[in-house]
């Protein structure tokens, strides 16, 4: 049996007639990466703010490693790391000595050879006399990442730690949760990226209007919410959509390409040796497989552009 870094439970935040959390129960294992996916407002960060004993719930109980946060938060800080969603590192300081300073508020002295190895893990080594104001975006969260490791953490949260990221950067980082998971950390992360989830997650909640919608493995949500395989087949035409309707599948029509959704407890050779049999003409066809953005379309009932919710 798993051990329970995490556990919350009836947990809710009320501002006025708005619930940003609304009775969430979750549970967070040793060694993990657990995300939680929603949109912008969907209440990730009131929830791991909470979470974290920076901000009081207006009911219900959140525990970490078995202490309750707010009432034995002393006991749970040591042993944990933060990287809060609006991290901006000072100005007119380097990378070592940010590190060295926030060690010391968690009254550590790090040797210049630890300080050393964070920031090559966080590949940050080349950038150690460079002012924190000239780092990049993705440099800025890769060194709050090793000042959030400062006090060797058990369990590190990390608040939409790519968002505003190009590319590059964000696949950058998600390296480094990788290379945190492999170490047997626990990570918290939130997120609005689909694929981020996908990448890295063990588990992952979708929340949304303050709720968790499903949870579980992104290979379990797939399978039971995902919808099935869609087969996309190359130039069947209007034609193809008519006889698709004939055989009572929905299906779109694009560029003469027409992509139809296969019923998740049929096998897609099945399905297309009754198109073939049909005699539906066609140039070629592909399968696509179900992702995050299936489910989390099916659940939610919208699709998610950079964080907004599209209806």
């Amino acid at each position: 049996m798993a051990e329970v870094v995490l556990d919350a439970k009836g947990l809710t935040k009320t501002y006025g007639d708005m619930n940003a959390v609304d009775n969430l129960d979750l549970q967070v294992f040793k060694g993990e990466v657990y995300s939680m996916l929603g949109p912008n407002g969907a209440g990730k960060t009131t929830t791991v703010e909470i979470l974290e004993g920076l901000r009081n719930p207006t009911s219900g109980t959140a525990k970490v490693f078995g202490f309750d946060v707010q009432k034995d938060y002393d006991k749970v800080r040591s042993r944990v790391g933060v990287l809060p969603q609006t991290f901006e590192p000072w100005d007119r300081i380097k990378p070592p000595e940010a590190i060295a300073y926030w060690a010391g508020l968690f009254g550590r002295k790090m040797s210049t050879k630890e300080i050393r190895g964070l920031l090559e893990m966080v590949d940050l080594a080349h950038k150690d006399n460079v002012w924190g104001e000239r780092l990049s975006g993705g440099e800025k969260r890769r060194l709050g990442i090793a000042m959030a490791l400062v006090g060797e953490p058990e369990l590190i949260f990390l608040d939409e730690p790519t968002t505003g990221l190009d590319p590059q950067a964000r696949r950058g980082l998600w390296e480094i949760i990788h290379a945190l998971g492999d170490a047997g950390k626990t990570v918290f992360l939130t997120t609005h990226y689909l694929e981020e989830a996908e990448n890295l997650a063990d588990r992952v909640s979708i929340m949304n209007k303050g709720k968790i919608v499903v949870s579980g493995s992104p290979e379990e949500l797939v399978n039971l919410y995902g919808g099935g395989t869609h087969v996309v087949l190359k130039g069947a035409g209007e034609e193809g959509v008519a006889a698709l309707e004939k055989l009572g599948y929905k299906s779109t029509f694009h560029n003469r390409d027409v992509t139809v959704h296969v019923p998740a407890l049929m096998r897609t050779k099945d399905f297309m040796a009754q198109i073939n049999q049909s005699g539906i003409a066609y140039k070629d066809f592909e399968t696509r497989r179900p992702s995050l953005e299936d489910v989390f379309f099916n659940m939610v009932g919208g699709r998610m552009e950079e964080g907004v919710l599209k209806q």
